[in-house]
């Protein structure tokens, strides 16, 4: 009675602290950085295993110290959860036979036909697995994990000895050991691990052997298994995963995606530079720019208007002087500050063609030249700013050809933003750079 309420309690208060334990996401340690998330990761494995079940360990034999171990097979799972990529806590589970044989004499001898086997009906145990390091850190999954593991559990265990023991054949009892181990993973695919591993347990129930004298047995474990993570196939596994190597990818995918970026961006900026200068040239030298010229290929020194068309009808200069006098200057001056182009384009908005028809006029009266120069404020790339001033002055150009001044007396220059005269750090003063200036000469 007693047997069957100590195996339940214990039973019940290890799968308790296992569940306890397995039942909590990634710490808050962790969760607070996002770096580990569980939902980025898998976080949850299982493995099986088989192996050599061998009394002799790297710490020597039972303090009875039996001539001969033997080994049997033994076999067993885990259950584990990730809790970090360093850290994760495992619940065991083993089963197999240990037997030694020919018990010492006290003397120096052995004494022939003694031993023990005894049968490990089960036994679970709670571990602690440390990965020591993650080896090739350049792959996201890891290909070697060597690992260090310990922990506590609790077994059911009956000996059969020779010459046999009546007191205690065919009884199980019931206690605690622990094991520690060492080992190393190997990733052989995404989620699956080859697991190689040595467990050493340490007995503390007595009579583990079969014999009175107990609770320092031990007895080890070489096993070989597989570990397959459970969850999404396209997450990857916690412990195998590699940060540093994630890191680098990304490094390596944004230099690409960088690089990609600035290669279309300047494709685009030499292709602006090529559109520019085939608008703003004059392919046939009749003084519109070909933007602005419907009648390419004019012969040389035809006389065109605003558009590049041929002019039918030469207006008759009517005086060849060339004072400047002050009204002359008004005229131009109410020009510039009556000129108005639609938002970010060249076109000239209808208020402005008062103005401009009196100096296209003053022009054509006193057979003036004028320079138009557009200017802009620094707002936006250079490129499309001296495209735009450019583009207003020959508008206005094109504007004063077409009603009848002579096209070859006015030049059209674009500065873009090159020559403030006002700071453009102020909505006032962006306002004055913004311009087109009248001189004439």
């Amino acid at each position: 009675m007693n047997t069957r309420i100590t195996k339940s309690t214990m039973l019940v208060a290890l799968l308790g602290l296992s569940s306890q334990l397995f039942a909590q996401d990634t710490p808050t340690t962790t969760s607070t950085t996002g770096r580990f998330s569980p939902k980025e990761f898998r976080t949850w494995s299982i493995g099986v295993h088989g192996g050599l079940l061998t009394p002799r360990t790297i710490f020597g034999n039972s303090n009875h110290q039996f001539e001969t171990p033997v080994e049997h097979i033994g076999y067993g799972g885990y259950i584990k959860k990730q809790i970090l990529p360093q850290l994760g806590i495992q619940a065991d589970f083993l089963a197999g036979k240990v037997e030694e044989l020919r018990a010492s004499n006290g003397v120096g001898g052995f004494i022939a036909n003694t031993g023990y086997k005894t049968n490990i009906q089960w036994s679970g145990a709670l571990s602690a697995v440390w990965n020591v390091a993650n080896i090739n850190i350049n792959n996201e999954n890891a290909v070697i994990i060597p690992y260090l593991k310990a922990g506590a559990g609790y077994m059911s265990s009956g000996a059969t000895t020779m010459p046999a023991n009546t007191q205690d054949a065919g009884y199980y009892r019931e206690g605690w050991f622990v094991p520690v181990g060492a080992g190393f993973k190997l990733g052989v695919a995404k989620g699956i691990n080859l697991d190689l591993g040595y467990d050493v347990n340490f007995v503390k129930s007595a009579k583990f052997d079969g014999v009175n004298i107990g609770g320092n047995d031990r007895f080890a474990y070489a096993h070989a298994g597989l570990e397959f993570a459970l969850g999404s196939k396209e997450k990857p596994q916690l412990q195998n995963y590699s940060s540093l190597a994630n890191l680098r990818q990304q490094s390596a995918d944004e230099s690409a995606e960088l690089r990609r970026a600035l290669s279309t961006a300047e494709q685009n900026a030499q292709r602006d530079r090529e559109q520019y200068a085939k608008d703003l040239g004059d392919d046939d030298n009749d003084g519109v720019a070909n933007k602005f010229d419907k009648c390419p290929g004019t012969a040389s020194g035809t006389v065109v208007d605003g558009s590049g068309c041929p002019i039918k009808v030469k207006r008759e200069v009517i005086k060849e002087t060339r004072v400047i006098t002050e009204e002359d200057r008004k005229v131009v001056k109410d020009a510039i500050s009556n000129l108005e182009f639609d938002l970010g384009k060249s076109t000239i908005r209808s208020k402005s063609y008062a103005t401009l028809n009196r100096v296209a006029g003053l022009l054509v009266d006193k057979n003036f030249s004028l320079k138009l120069a557009g200017h802009t404020d620094n707002t936006g790339g250079r490129e499309l700013n001296l495209r735009l001033s450019k583009d207003r002055a020959e508008s206005v150009k094109a504007y004063l050809v077409s009603q009848g001044a002579n096209a070859s007396r006015i030049e059209a220059t674009g500065y873009g933003p090159d020559q403030p005269i006002a700071t453009n750090k102020t909505a006032a003063g962006r306002q004055q750079n913004r311009r087109v200036e009248f001189t004439l000469y």
